[in-house]
Parts: structure tokens; sequence; C-alpha cells
């Protein structure tokens, strides 16, 4: 018989961001005890949203709060703590970092040591769960920072008598009803060494499509409206929707402008109505999409309604902060779902009306946008070209890096 607990659970986050994690955990049912974060223009966006009611920590820098914090600094007792969440910055684990102009170093990468912070964050609290969530390469691949973590959590287990144990997998998050296929890595640990239950993936063969998210709302526009810019905004138009450059590749349907899989995959990428939105970046050159149907940049209200926020949802800074915050933002629905499962397996009860930030299927969706000709002045990059020439063997780093880094 499972068993209940009484009282609410609690979260302390870092790397907190624009409150991806924090949103969803608080649909989930927790109560926040703190939250940390340095960046100042991500430290703005969580007041401006939830002032008064997630107590965002003095100090801003995990490898100090890890130093410093005891569980009575949070009002809580030792052990007290249900859950320590965060997503440690996920540049040096990124595929996206192969088209920086160094190589991907992961964890020698200098912005790989806040998670020694966070590793020092649980074993001065020792919460009854541990929930990171990243890009896909934070548990594969030989830059992974999994062992890491295995081995820093062994060492806790055994000088503080937990049975710490990981339990890793990589999720397309449109699998749970967000409308975006962005895949992400999830791990969690428990404190009593019991086997993580993941959720039962609910939106496999019925994805939530960015028409349900963004389609034809008038509070999802901005004035001035963004407007593609750059050497190749008129492209776009010839480009049909859901596909990107290699349209105009020999395997393509269009002219042959480039080379097939000579550019980065965001490359002139377009949303589809009917589809889930492709992955949104954080860092996005004038090229990089994905772009609107309309063959624009998205708007925030846009980008931050396909990662499952509300269009409401306050984002300070210029423009370029505001996306960089967006795209590195864990969607709140995801955070959600995992958060309800931790809940229910630690012996929390569960709101039995699904999760609070699902949204809704529109009835119908607008056939696609017309595609039109390629514009007279990309012509002349008709021709015969090389595709790409294999493994390791592709564009330079450097020469594509001018164009867009695509950051997750």
């Amino acid at each position: 018989m499972e068993r209940r607990r009484n009282g609410t659970p609690t979260v302390l986050s870092a790397f907190s961001g624009l409150g991806g994690l924090d949103l969803g955990l608080e649909s989930a049912g927790f109560d926040h005890a703190g939250l940390v974060e340095r960046d100042s223009n991500a430290r703005r966006s969580l007041k401006a949203n939830r002032d008064g009611t997630w107590p965002l920590l003095d100090t801003p820098d995990v490898l100090r709060v890890a130093r410093v914090i005891k569980p009575r600094d949070l009002g809580l007792a030792s052990g007290e703590l249900t859950i320590l969440a965060g997503g440690p910055p996920c540049q040096p684990f990124s595929v996206a970092a192969q088209w920086a102009s160094s190589a991907r170093i992961g964890l020698a990468d200098e912005r790989a040591t806040p998670l020694m912070g966070f590793l020092a964050l649980i074993e001065g609290l020792l919460p009854e769960a541990v929930l990171i969530e990243n890009v896909p390469g934070f548990i594969q691949g030989s830059t992974s920072a999994l062992d890491l973590v295995e081995r820093e959590l062994r060492r806790i287990n055994m000088v503080h008598g937990t049975s710490y144990a990981t339990e890793s997998a990589n999720v397309d998050a449109a699998r749970y009803g967000v409308p975006q296929r962005r895949i992400r890595s999830i791990v969690v640990a428990c404190r009593s060494g019991q086997r993580f239950l993941w959720p039962a993936e609910t939106h496999t063969e019925n994805p939530m499509r960015a028409w349900d998210a963004i389609g034809d709302s008038d509070e999802l526009r901005e004035d001035p409206m963004p407007i593609s810019a750059g050497k190749w905004a008129g492209l776009l138009p010839s480009i049909p929707e859901g596909r990107n450059y290699q349209w105009h590749t020999s395997f393509g349907g269009g002219r042959e402008l480039f080379g097939y899989r000579t550019r980065y995959w965001s490359f002139l990428l377009k949303l589809a109505k009917s589809k889930p939105s492709w992955t949104i970046a954080a860092q996005p050159g004038p090229a990089t999409g994905p772009f609107h149907w309309d063959n624009r940049p998205l708007t925030t209200a846009e980008m931050l309604r396909l990662q499952s926020f509300p269009s409401t949802w306050r984002v300070e800074g210029v423009r370029r902060e505001k996306v960089r915050q967006i795209g590195n933002a864990t969607p709140p629905l995801l955070a959600e779902v995992f958060g309800r499962a931790i809940k229910r397996q630690l012996g929390f009860s569960i709101a039995a009306n699904g999760p609070l930030l699902a949204l809704e299927r529109r009835n119908s969706v607008p056939d696609p946008e017309p595609i039109l000709p390629v514009a007279s002045g990309f012509l002349e990059l008709e021709g015969q070209h090389a595709a790409h020439a294999g493994t390791g063997r592709g564009p330079s780093p450097r020469r594509e890096a001018d164009e867009s880094i695509v950051a997750d």
C-alpha cells in the first residue's frame, strides 16, 4: 500500500535562470525554500514574476552558497529539504559547442566548475531527491559529467550513510506535451536508494503542435514585430514549413543552392503549424531558426509558449538577453511532469487532474503557407555543390561560427 505524507514538499533550485524548473515544480505542488542565480537579467526576471513567493538568495554564486549554507538558513531541519534541483551550465556538454572555435572539452571547460558547487550543495543539505536537467551530452559521450556525479554521490554515501544512486535518461520534451522537440538529459537520485519510476510518455503518438501553442493569437505579437535580417533572410519564403536550407540541396525539392549537410541544422529552419516546434536556441544568429511560418523571427511571447511558459511570463533585458534566457530554460511542463513523479514516489499526494501547465489542443490546423520562388539574387548560387564529407571532415567551425553558434 502506497504511503501518504502530510505537509508540502520543498525545493531549492540552483542555476534557476528564467525559472522553468521552478515554475514546473511549483505547479507540481512544491514550495520554494530558495533559488540561486547569478545572472543579473535572470534575477530580474525571477523577481518580476515571483517576488515575495520565490526567495531569491542574496548570494548568487552556487560555489559560494555551497560553502556556507545550512538547512536552518532555509528554515528547514537537517535532511528536510525534499528536492535540490538545477541545470548546471550546459555549454561544456552541448553539441552546439562543436560549432564553436574550440572543441568540446566537457568537464575540462572552466564553465563546468559550478557543477562542483551543485554537488557540494547535495552534501551540505542531503535532500531527499536530486533532480538535474541538462543537454544530452551531460550524461553521454566522452565529455559527460555523469561519472563525476556518480563518484561524488558514492563518496557522500560513505561519509553520511545515505544511499544516493542515479537514474538517468535522455527524454524528448514533446513526448510529455511540450509543443517543442527538445531532447534533454534528466538525472534523478533518491537519498533512500529507491529506483526512480520514470513518468509514462503521454504524447508519443500525438504530440502538441506549434499551432496549438502560437497559432493566430494577438497576445503573442510584439510592437514592432521582429523581422528577418541578414544576407539569407530573402530565402525563407522559398523554404516549406518544417524544412531548413536542405530544401535547396540535391536532396531537397528546391534549387541546388547549398551542399547537403554542409550547414548547421537550424540554418534557415522553419516551423510547421502541424508539428511540434524545433528546439528554441539560446544564441541565434540572423539565419538561425526556428523561424515562424510567416518568414520572421519568433516573438519572445511565442518562444515562451513553445517552451510551455505562460505568454505573460515576464523576461527582463533587451531582446538578445530575453532570447538567451528563454532558450536556456527548462520547459516548465517537463519539470512539472517530473516533479509530480518524484512527489508521488516520495509518498506525497498529487493532483488527479493532470499537469496544470498542459496546453489545450486546437481543433484544426490551417494549410501550410505557400512556397514562393527563390529570389533572383540567390540564383547565382545554383549549381552542383559537394555534400558533407563525413564525420570530422565537414565545414570549418570557424567559418560557420560567424553565421551562428547554436546554443542550447
